[in-house]
């Protein structure tokens, strides 16, 4: 008993059993030694000097200089294996030897590159997610890297905003799983094994409601909508164990993320007991000066710290702020303690102070240079991204024997665009990139032809390339047309207030279409466009994203039936951008609309449709489900039971193929108004033709909870519509009623 009492007594006292040192009890010595500036060094990080991902504000010679001053922490846009180690080497010239944590933007894969993440997204498929974050990890750090500022999960319902290609798009629910997915992938088994980096939840919060869809600007909202829609996600990161939180760049009901103590010191590190640390977005800090928030850096520094900002990216303010404000009283230096702690802590758990090169390994950085099964899981992943939108003739798939085909579009031959938006540039992409057009010519048969002509740039007025078009057209059997936006329009800094095609790619669209030619259209795009002429016109409609290394692949795959398309889509599409936001999950108001065309003093546009061009959760497959009527296990439940209901879905045409079968429900009276629907489970299935497969979900009153005018988080008695179907508009409806 006595030694049972011992072990408890030198654990509670930061030992564990062995009588080895804690990693808290490691940090509270390290702290011990520090000076104040010494400290203030760990909250710092700079960018490297070959390229920057924000306004660039690095000096070499002096960044170097401080980080052998041991006045650094962190560095950015530092990898490989070699370069990692010399920044390393000059942080072990300090004089506590403490190594560098050094971070990447590595958001849809590494040396493998994915679909873009809203791509991804319309798999709706959290394992080959979490694999891809997988891969992702174990190839990045095996270039030196222990840190990625990803996952992005913030909902976003304003495709006009770029930065919604990095993220899963408009539900707080499908959101919420897919970044728990990200996280597992990235973080592996754990902090400290060699293919396991440090996750980053961003950012946070409510990034994805700036006004207007406008990158970087206000967001005013309540704070009722604030933990109902847009928190979910980044408190499930939270208690998943999220190495970091980055802080978003708006400002939320006035006050900047960065400086705002509400959501950082109080909900993130306080009700929601949050041990990891958070990094400012580039620049963020200072930029509260921008708002008119701070007067000058020194201010932002002194705002940023006491609200809960742990460390200042490329900001430059805390190593030259902090120091003197602590001097002057204005901030307690428990604050500094606790930052340098939080990051101190993570250095340790990554292993870097037993080894501070474990991860600048130039074997394992060779071993995952050219890894082709990451590839050949590249190519499943970009397949299963896809989302067929129309196939009215059933033109798809294409048969491999057709005898002339041409690939017609600004796309057809691209490279490095396959990447899409916030990709790690290789100097060989150009070598190891599949374009469309080789993917569609390795699979067509030796008789058959593929024909190519550009027709048109992407984004200019040039039509001198339409003749040649089409007169490659009026000779091929099929025409398949690669349209879109450029790699380069979704992304950070990339919003836009037209989402149609840019330049005269529909006219050049229109001009193929009247040859009579049947036509695939392929869309590539980070983000819902708006194309009604071609949705209204061309039967046959694919939206492919942007795929990542493997994209020709991906695509030919798909265009001739190797994989059946069972991608749905993630955010809902608009049929114009005056009717942007729309999103599924809307309330119903006073005055709703009866049906599509209801204009008449109702909540509705008196030139436009109310429905989206296409819903959330839409999307088709070669083959057809049909569901059953749905059985619930009782229509009046009390207390804490449990509902379960169950559809069969029998799989009647002629191609294997996977469905995503979802679960809405509505809370149709409730103290504050509800959504006219909300998604409340998934499950992706597979049938082969001519069979079919029972579904089953369960419902429990904490799927009904919902936060009310003062913030409690509860559910209500009362009646509830339950619906099952292939996406959020076409789905069957029972209504129970669940009482407490």
């Amino acid at each position: 008993m006595k030694r049972v009492y011992f072990l408890l007594a030198i654990t509670a006292f930061g030992m564990n059993a062995f009588g080895q040192k804690t990693i808290d009890q490691k940090v509270s010595e390290l702290l011990s030694k520090m000076t104040l500036e010494e400290k203030v060094g760990q909250l710092v990080q700079y960018s490297g000097f070959e390229y920057a991902t924000g306004p660039q504000n690095s000096n070499s010679a002096n960044v170097l200089n401080e980080i052998k001053q041991g006045k650094v922490g962190s560095m950015l846009n530092v990898a490989g294996s070699e370069e990692t180690r010399k920044f390393q080497e000059l942080a072990l010239n300090s004089r506590l030897r403490i190594p560098l944590l050094f971070g990447q933007d590595v958001i849809h894969g590494y040396r493998t590159t994915f679909p873009v993440n809203l791509g991804q997204a319309a798999s709706w498929d959290l394992g080959l997610i979490e694999k891809s974050e997988r891969i992702a990890a174990t190839e990045a750090s095996a270039y030196g890297i222990h840190w990625t500022f990803a996952p992005m999960v913030d909902i976003a319902r304003d495709p006009r905003w770029g930065r919604v290609m990095e993220g899963s798009g408009e539900d707080t629910y499908l959101g919420t799983l897919i970044g728990l997915a990200r996280i597992k992938g990235f973080q592996g088994k754990g902090l400290g094994n060699l293919d396991a980096i440090m996750a980053c939840a961003k950012h946070f919060a409510a990034y994805g409601a700036g006004v207007g869809g406008r990158d970087y600007n206000s967001v005013d909202m309540s704070l009722r909508q604030l933990n109902e829609t847009y928190l979910p996600p980044f408190k499930a990161a939270a208690e998943a164990g999220v190495a970091t939180f980055m802080n978003s760049f708006n400002d939320i009901n006035g006050i900047p993320a960065t400086g705002n103590k509400y959501i950082l010191r109080d909900l993130l590190k306080g009700k929601w007991n949050y041990k990891g640390f958070v990094v400012s977005d580039w620049g963020s800090i200072g930029e509260m000066v921008s708002h008119g928030y701070a007067k000058d850096n020194k201010e932002a520094a002194e705002r940023a710290i006491n609200a809960g900002s742990d460390m200042d990216m490329e900001s430059r303010a805390y190593m030259a702020e902090l120091p003197n404000l602590v001097k002057e009283g204005k901030v307690d230096p428990k604050l500094i303690d606790d930052a340098a702690r939080r990051i101190l802590v993570k250095k340790f758990e990554m292993g870097l102070f037993d080894d501070p090169y474990r991860f600048s390994n130039e074997n394992r950085q060779k071993e995952q240079t050219n890894n082709q099964e990451n590839r050949k899981f590249g190519r499943e992943f970009g397949s299963k991204s896809i989302v067929l939108l129309k196939n009215q003739k059933n033109i798809l798939p294409l048969s491999k024997s057709t005898k002339t085909v041409a690939l017609i579009g600004p796309f057809g031959k691209e490279t490095s665009a396959n990447h899409g938006f916030w990709s790690v540039a290789f100097k060989d992409d150009n070598q190891r990139i599949i374009t469309q057009f080789d993917g569609i010519k390795n699979q067509l048969d030796k008789n058959s032809t593929l024909l190519y002509a550009k027709g048109a740039n992407v984004d200019d007025q040039d039509k001198s390339m339409f003749a040649e078009a089409v007169e490659t057209a009026k000779k091929a059997d099929v025409v398949i047309m690669t349209l879109g936006e450029g790699s380069a329009m979704s992304g950070e800094a990339k919003s836009r207030s037209n989402l149609h095609f840019t330049g005269v790619q529909e006219d050049l669209l229109k001009e193929i279409a009247k040859t009579g030619k049947p036509i695939v259209l392929m869309i590539n795009a980070g983000r819902p466009l708006v194309f009604d002429w071609a949705a209204d016109n061309i039967p046959t409609i694919m939206y492919t994203w942007w795929l990542g290394t493997e994209a020709g692949n991906s695509i030919a795959d798909v265009l001739f039936g190797t994989v059946n398309p069972g991608g749905k889509l993630p955010m809902t599409f608009p049929r114009t951008e005056g009717q942007i936001p729309v999103y599924y999950n809307h309330y119903n108001t006073g005055r709703p609309a009866k049906n599509n065309t209801d204009r008449n003093y109702v909540s509705a546009y008196i030139d436009l449709d109310n429905d989206p061009k296409f819903p959330f959760g839409f999307g088709l497959s070669y083959t057809q489900f049909k569901y059953s009527e749905m059985n619930l296990s009782s229509t009046k439940l009390k207390g804490n039971q449990s509902l379960t209901i169950s559809v069969n879905v029998a799989n009647t045409g002629n191609y294997d193929g996977e469905e995503v079968v979802q679960l809405y429900i509505r809370d149709l009276f409730g103290k504050v108004v509800r959504p006219v629907k909300e998604l409340k489970g998934f499950q992706k299935i597979f049938i082969k033709k001519g069979e079919s497969k029972t579904v089953n979900f369960t419902l429990t009153p904490e799927n009904l909870k919902f936060y009310d005018d003062q913030l409690n988080f509860d559910w209500e008695s009362g009646d509830f519509d339950i619906m099952v179907g292939t996406d959020s508009q076409n789905v069957q409806k029972k209504t129970i009623n669940w009482s407490k």
